[in-house]
């Protein structure tokens, strides 16, 4: 199987907000995009790297949150719109993030229009909108997608925060239905995949972006296992690693899909996982694939191997 994740999309351009619009965290989200972040997350990158991933015929498509900015009404058409550009519900697996959850009540916006891309196969939890809460919906993760040889499992970290603020939430409900769902995904022999916006790592100097509930998700982990997570919101790129029952859990981490190439090898990427084998046996190599200066194509950036002998090229894309 070939997986492409991407993040943090951050559509554009920003839909002028109504003034009754501003009366809330809004003005703050608002202000910097007028004067600093409109200019670096540009809607130019984005197409670029969503091309490029067409090209690349994926079998599948992992997109792990923000994909507007300020959950401004008339942002969630724009997004469903680029949703469907980017593949059928069926191949095209999402979860939200903060700025998808920006104010109290937009969450439940998200999973009304997107709710066809980040439910289960059969539509179990996130496809009533009734089942989620104002402000977190825990009754609506985690969701499960079976690709074999792969399972796809989304869980939420969005919440509405103050001003200022970007974190996410991982509570003790959640955590306990990632454990159970893992262990069953490990008993059928699946290569499980965690899809979850904020990293589950401890961060330096992130206080105000921080995972709330961290330590819960890592027990999760460590309980259950599972073989890949993938995450977004800080904009960087990373692998990092977590206690997993049987050895050390990969984390990866990606820039913005639409972050304005610098020249400084800070752009826009996205990577790609090849993915085979079985159960003991997995193999599993990674792509990062990105803009590096401003006016040249998507190249490959960094391969990387995380299961499998050191080296090896498994159906690694040129």
């Amino acid at each position: 199987m070939l997986l492409a994740h991407l993040s943090d999309p951050h559509l554009g351009p920003l839909p002028e907000p109504r003034l009754h619009e501003l009366a809330s965290k809004r003005l703050f989200g608002y202000l910097n995009w007028r004067s600093s972040r409109g200019a670096v997350l540009v809607n130019d990158t984005l197409t670029r790297l969503t091309d490029d991933i067409a090209d690349q015929t994926p079998d599948h498509i992992a997109v792990t949150g923000d994909l507007v900015n300020l959950s401004l009404n008339a942002e969630l058409p724009m997004a469903r719109a680029w949703l469907g550009e980017l593949g059928r519900p069926h191949d095209v697996s999402i979860v939200p993030g903060n700025h998808d959850a920006y104010v109290p009540g937009a969450l439940k916006r998200v999973h009304t229009d997107w709710r066809d891309y980040m439910c289960g196969d059969h539509g179990a939890h996130a496809d009533d909108p009734e089942t989620v809460a104002e402000d977190h919906p825990t009754s609506a993760f985690p969701y499960v997608r079976k690709r074999p040889p792969v399972a796809l499992v989304g869980v939420s970290t969005a919440r509405a925060t103050p001003p200022l603020m970007a974190t996410g939430h991982f509570d003790a409900t959640q955590a306990l239905r990632l454990k159970d769902t893992l262990d069953h995904l490990r008993h059928e022999g699946f290569f499980r995949i965690v899809l979850i916006h904020h990293p589950p790592v401890r961060e330096r100097n992130d206080w105000y972006r921080r995972l709330i509930g961290a330590s819960r998700f890592r027990a999760a982990i460590a309980a259950a296992g599972a073989e890949l997570i993938l995450h977004g919101h800080n904009h960087r790129a990373g692998i990092r690693f977590i206690d997993g029952p049987k050895g050390d859990v990969p984390v990866v981490g990606v820039p913005a899909a639409s972050q304005r190439p610098d020249g400084n090898g800070r752009g826009g990427r996205y990577n790609l996982f090849a993915i085979g084998g079985e159960a003991g046996k997995w193999r599993c190599t990674m792509t990062e694939r990105g803009l590096v200066h401003p006016g040249h194509d998507v190249t490959p950036i960094a391969h990387h191997t995380l299961y499998g002998p050191p080296g090896a090229d498994f159906a690694l894309p040129a």
